[in-house]
């Protein structure tokens, strides 16, 4: 009715502001080309930010892209999450209908959690994965929209945003890769405080390519002289006039307009020095009816219906109408682009009238506002109707009402996955909780909703017992903490969980105090902290004895899955037998299965028995399949193609690994348990030899990851990957990545970084350090059921011994390292080809490291490791075998095993290990390529040496040298002086290309360039 109306002091032209709008036009350009980008605009209040979106997103939409625009709201926003995102949402729906349903098929039940319009939600359980479900079915709506066209999708006032609003913009600024979308978000810089929650997550996104920050600067005298002649219709301003204006607005444009309106209004440049004043002259120019209108709409929120200010005031509506067209015409109020409503002309106008309200006026304004929504819900969303309802009673002091209203409201945010503002809520609860009578809480708040927090039969109290039947303080704390735990703020959910503890009578009330001692466990877990294992503990001996209970069932279970990767023992396998007969008598079935997943684990791990443990597992699969829980049928998928991986099935584990990535894309968890899915389909890639697509798929995730989403996996793969390509820089910083992140130490993580660590070491010419690093892990409890790694990392960890043989400063102790690994070798049990041929091959570098192998100990583990089909351990033991026919002097026999090692290594990518291949055959004098010679006209063996261009005397100060001798002492042994004998050294380390003299020393000795001086020679 209003929307037509002029707006006398808005310049009708666009001033300014040509550099901003030309690299908000670049960021759109780069998105029509499939580069999704992100332009954040900040700027303080008054600056121009809507001006300038305004003005893009028109041109934008005159060049054919879609644009839609929603807004953060600032007064009745607490716990009403996602508002943003649903306005744009629902215009986009009402601009393209059929194409926008087009779009979200599939994704209904999913995305009616931020647009009613669709209708009921999913009846999928509302935890963290829920919420990972509805991000990516956001995002693939987006990139569905950005498929054939370019999407600009606009936020003004990200300073009011809710937390689940800027985690949900986060995620599509970080997962849409190859969609022509351009994402665009105004903020108030003036009210970024220190502690404000917009400023990490600003310095989050910064750091990504596809974001970039614009500061909108204060006008100068030539713009604001522009802006005035534009509002005023004269051509030219006075001079005068400008620097007046210009000193009092210092620049900001948006006061610009209200001083060039005084001016026209008669007032000069003249007005007081309080921003308040500037900002309410236009107001108290009303007459007082309009004025009440405005004061009453600034209390209704950033935006307020038009039906709802009509109920509140219960005037005339013509006379409502007389008031609004006089607000609208001063332009403090604007119709709101669908013309159901009003919003203020600017946030700062609300701000000021707000302000500008008597305590108890604004008490009242409220409680109208809240009667108004309690008899007419219709008047407000759906959705928005818990939280706005809420947000009245808060503001209008009637604990009584507010604090029902305000679990309402908690309620509401949870069944939209909006852990953070359902925390906001409950935690409003908490605060109203003693300012709200006995009376109220018995009779007027309805009973708590159990089977969303505590599994069925966790109420300690009999049926009979009222306390049961209504809601309790503790409750609320229960709600919290679940809520804390799902929006990712474990230390809240920690303080609230031991809140709780302090209420709970644990002799009385032994189940509910176990239950928080579990949800601490978890919290500290997640937080990689000590003492999880206490509150476990705890919570086992509360319930150990009682009756059946979810509670008790979960309680073994989650004891009986910590144990799994931390130190399995028997009682543990026990543990997990008790928790699947509980939970299947009281039904709980999720519990069930996750039990049994862990069940099939502790099999393998324990008993040696992966048969068994495989088919529980399986078992376990088909269960969860059926129940139809996600993130349940994941864990096991995942489990599952570990474990077949572990026992060198890489190709069934390859298979597993991509079944359960095409499931969690489907079902919209792709980039939360996607990621350790894709660790382990890399790692099983690298295992068949398939590199090219472990690294892609590798570069992929880290895209796409979550920050800190298995990082301790993801980074020791991306470090062993770098070694294959010869990039030990790289590799040692993913390495320590790897450990930063590993900090609970857990054995399916240690062993193979521990490994990495070993094998740098080792490539580097440390062989003491690499030492340490085996003793270190060696050291560590839990290596049982780790076969597959545990194995690779004592060969390994062997063959450094063996190679460093003749060097003095790795002697003393070897003895002892070489009883630790063969002890450690001793307590694993092979249970597959695979075990039993990294067992051969850790015979066969125990007898090298004491000089002592045999050419029959190596053919035994290769042929042992034939049948795996694995590259890795065959090309090693190949290139270990043809080292023992060089030594026996059955020369065409060694050149048939390196060549064939040779081809392994090439077809993996393995650069170090293609470069021994190709040191031995050259110190051989044999050739990697299939031609064969006479045999009685095969070269003989090079002289030691020669395949690195040194001299005779350099090879002699190199034999000394390796023998660890200082050069005074080379020099007295070969009568040269310690000058000579310095330059000499400094020329070996140079045509050796190594660092220092304990790296020529160990490659002299890892290479045998001296097979007679394997033991050290002193003077």
């Amino acid at each position: 009715m209003l929307a037509s109306m002029q707006q006398i002091s808005v310049s009708p032209v666009f001033v300014g502001r040509g550099s901003e709008i030309t690299e908000l036009t670049d960021a759109l350009r780069r998105a029509g080309t499939g580069s999704p980008q992100a332009v954040l605009i900040g700027g303080e209040a008054g600056i121009g930010k809507t001006r300038l979106l305004e003005e893009f997103l028109q041109r934008a939409c005159d060049g054919g892209a879609v644009t839609t625009l929603g807004s953060c709201l600032e007064v009745g926003a607490e716990g009403l999450p996602y508002a943003p995102l649903a306005t744009a949402l629902r215009r986009l729906h009402r601009s393209l209908g059929a194409e926008f349903e087009a779009a979200a098929a599939g994704s209904e039940g999913h995305l009616a959690r931020l647009l009613s319009e669709f209708g009921e939600a999913d009846g999928e359980p509302n935890d963290e994965y829920g919420r990972a479900r509805l991000f990516e079915h956001t995002a693939r709506l987006f990139e569905r929209f950005g498929a054939e066209r370019t999407l600009v999708l606009a936020v003004e006032d990200l300073h009011w945003s809710d937390r689940s609003t800027r985690e949900l913009l986060a995620f599509l600024v970080r997962t849409l890769h190859r969609s022509r979308v351009l994402l665009v978000a105004t903020y108030r810089t003036d009210d970024l405080h220190r502690r404000h929650p917009l400023r990490p997550f600003l310095a989050e996104l910064e750091r990504l390519r596809t974001v970039q920050r614009l500061e909108l600067a204060r006008f100068g005298r030539r713009e604001v002289a522009a802006q005035l002649a534009g509002i005023l219709g004269t051509g030219a301003p006075d001079h005068q006039l400008v620097d007046r204006i210009l000193r009092r607005s210092e620049g900001n444009p948006f006061f610009v307009e209200e001083l060039a309106t005084a001016f026209e209004d008669g007032c000069g440049a003249g007005l007081t020095d309080s921003l308040r004043d500037i900002l309410l002259v236009r107001v108290e120019g009303l007459d007082e009816e309009a004025q009440r209108v405005v004061r009453i709409a600034a209390e209704g929120g950033s935006h307020v219906e038009h039906a709802l200010l009509a109920a509140v005031l219960d005037d005339d509506e013509e006379a409502l109408i007389e008031a609004l067209r006089a607000a609208v015409g001063a332009n403090i109020l604007r119709p709101d682009s669908e013309g159901e409503g009003y919003r203020f002309r600017h946030a700062l106008v609300r701000e000021a009238v707000s302000d500008d309200l008597l305590p108890g006026e604004r008490h009242r304004i409220n409680r109208k506002f809240a009667l108004a929504v309690e008899a007419q819900p219709q008047l407000v969303p759906c959705d928005a109707l818990p939280a706005r309802l809420a947000n009245y009673w808060y503001h209008a002091h009637d604990p009584a009402r507010a604090l029902p209203t305000a679990l309402d409201a908690a309620r509401a945010a949870r069944r939209r996955n909006a852990f953070a503002e359902q925390l906001g809520m409950l935690e409003r609860a908490l605060e109203l909780w003693d300012q709200v009578s006995e009376e109220v809480l018995t009779h007027t708040l309805r009973p708590y909703d159990w089977a969303e927090t505590y599994p069925p039969g966790s109420c300690d109290h009999s049926p009979a017992d009222a306390d049961c039947d209504r809601i309790q303080l503790v409750d609320v704390l229960a709600e919290a903490v679940v809520a804390a735990r799902r929006c990712g703020d474990r230390e809240r959910g920690l303080s609230l969980a031991k809140r709780g503890l302090r209420l709970v009578d644990e002799a009385e009330h032994p189940v509910r105090s176990a239950w928080f001692r579990i949800n601490r466990a978890r919290m500290l877990g997640n937080l990689r902290r000590s003492g999880d294992d206490e509150e476990i503990a705890r919570a086992y001996r509360l319930v150990d004895g009682l009756p059946p209970s979810a509670v008790q069932a979960e309680v073994f279970a989650l004891a009986a899955g910590v144990a799994v990767v931390r130190s399995p023992r028997l009682e543990h396998l026990e543990l997990a037998q008790r928790a699947i007969r509980i939970a299947e008598q009281v039904g709980a079935h999720s519990v069930e299965v996750h039990a049994r997943m862990t069940l099939g684990s502790l099999r393998y791990d324990l008993l040696g028995d992966a048969e068994g443990g495989l088919a529980e597992l399986t078992a376990a699969v088909e269960r969860a399949r059926q129940l139809g829980v996600p993130d349940l049928l994941l864990r096991g998928i995942n489990n599952l193609a570990s474990m077949q991986r572990g026992l060198g099935r890489a190709e069934e584990a390859v298979r597993l690994a991509r079944e359960g990535l095409e499931y969690a894309d489907g079902n919209g968890l792709q980039r939360n348990i996607g990621n350790i899915l894709t660790g382990n389909l890399v790692e099983a890639l690298a295992d068949l030899g398939q590199v090219r697509e472990a690294q892609e798929l590798l570069a992929a995730s880290e895209l796409v990851g979550l920050p800190g989403s298995h990082a301790e996996f993801l980074d020791r793969m991306g470090g062993d990957l770098a070694v294959l390509r010869g990039d030990f820089a790289t590799a040692a910083t993913l390495l320590a990545q790897a450990r930063a992140a590993n900090r609970v130490g857990q054995a399916q993580h240690s062993v193979p970084i521990s490994r990495l660590a070993v094998r740098l070491a080792a490539y580097g010419g440390r062989p003491l350090e690499a030492r340490a690093e085996l003793l270190a892990a060696l050291a560590e409890e839990g290596r049982l059921g780790y076969e597959a790694d545990v194995y690779p990392l004592l060969v390994e960890a062997a063959g450094v011994e063996a190679d460093s043989l003749g060097l003095p400063e790795a002697e003393a102790g070897r003895a002892e390292v070489l009883a630790a690994i063969a002890a450690a070798g001793a307590d694993l049990r092979p249970q597959s080809p695979l075990h039993h041929g990294w067992a051969r091959l850790l015979e066969a570098e125990l007898a090298r490291a004491r000089a002592a192998d045999t050419p029959e100990q190596w053919a035994r583990a290769v042929t042992e490791l034939r049948p795996t089909g694995l590259p890795y351990p065959l090309a090693l033991a190949l290139l270990r075998a043809a080292e023992a026919e060089v030594r026996a002097g059955r020369r065409e026999s060694a050149a048939e095993l390196l060549r064939e090692a040779a081809e392994l290594a090439a077809a993996r990518g393995d650069r170090p290990l293609g470069a021994q291949i190709a040191a031995l055959a050259e110190r051989a004098g044999l050739t990697l390529t299939p031609a064969a010679r006479p045999a009685a006209a095969a070269a003989p063996v090079q002289a030691v040496g020669d395949s690195f261009g040194l001299t005779p005397r350099e090879r002699d100060v190199l034999r000394l040298l390796a023998r660890g001798w200082t050069n005074r002492q080379i020099a007295e042994e070969l009568y040269i002086s310690p000058k000579t004998a310095s330059v000499h050294v400094s020329n070996i380390l140079g045509k050796l290309e190594v660092g220092g003299r304990g790296e020529a020393a160990a490659l002299a000795h890892r290479l045998r360039l001296f097979p007679d001086d394997l033991a050290p020679a002193g003077r």
